[in-house]
């Protein structure tokens, strides 16, 4: 498996049988280039232009892509895909609206996307979600789960290998760099080993790290 940083919250997971991308973002919008790149699955967490625009992903040649949207069960080219309804504010969705965390099981690994998250997750929703193995979680705060509610969410969740996204980078808008924070606070504040990759690969379950490890990636 292999995972690509595409920026803001959108990767590219690229398993044995399929490939996903997540959250795929207007580049007008957040001021830097979409990458072209394709997939059989995009999964969007919002109805927001920097987590919906599903158009610029390709559907591979000779195939066809299939967009999930929202809560559900879905199985596409031996990836399943749950959702789980959330909010994109820490009051019911009055200021966002919702948001869709994605639980995705490829090549035997869990990876829970959590998208625009605004709050701590709920008991119930946190053994919904289950055991993970990999976690993208947003840092920026703002829009999203500032750093003490990420580090809170992350330990609830346990993980063992956790991707921050949704943070300020170089080439930002400067409205969005304006309001996000930087990766380093969290990577401070999660006191966790961390390293830095330009694509994150694992060939086997027993390359996934013991200890809990963050691991920042570069943006394609």
């Amino acid at each position: 498996m292999e995972i690509t940083y595409l920026g803001h919250a959108s990767f590219r997971i690229k398993g044995k049988t399929a490939v996903v991308v997540t959250d795929p973002f207007d580049p007008v919008m957040l001021g830097m280039k979409f990458p072209h790149v394709d997939a059989d699955i995009v999964t969007v967490s919002h109805n927001h232009a920097d987590h919906n625009m599903a158009n610029l992903v390709a559907a591979p040649v000779g195939g066809s892509k299939k967009v999930i949207t929202g809560p559900g069960e879905y199985e596409i080219k031996g990836v399943s895909v749950l959702g789980f309804p959330t909010f994109h504010d820490d009051k019911n969705g009055e200021l966002r609206g919702k948001n869709t965390v994605y639980v995705i099981y490829l090549d035997g690994y869990a990876l829970c996307h959590l998208g625009d998250l605004g709050h701590t997750l709920s008991e119930e929703t946190i053994n919904q979600i289950g055991d993970v193995d990999i976690l993208f979680v947003p840092v920026g705060g703002f829009f999203t789960l500032d750093v003490e509610k990420a580090i809170e969410v992350v330990h609830s969740i346990e993980p063992k290998v956790i991707i921050p996204m949704h943070f300020k980078v170089a080439g930002l808008s400067a409205d969005l760099a304006s309001k996000l924070a930087s990766v380093d606070d969290f990577v401070a504040k999660a006191s966790l080993r961390s390293e830095t990759y330009e694509k994150y690969t694992l060939k086997s379950l027993a390359e996934i790290p013991p200890d809990e490890l963050i691991a920042i990636l570069a943006k394609r």
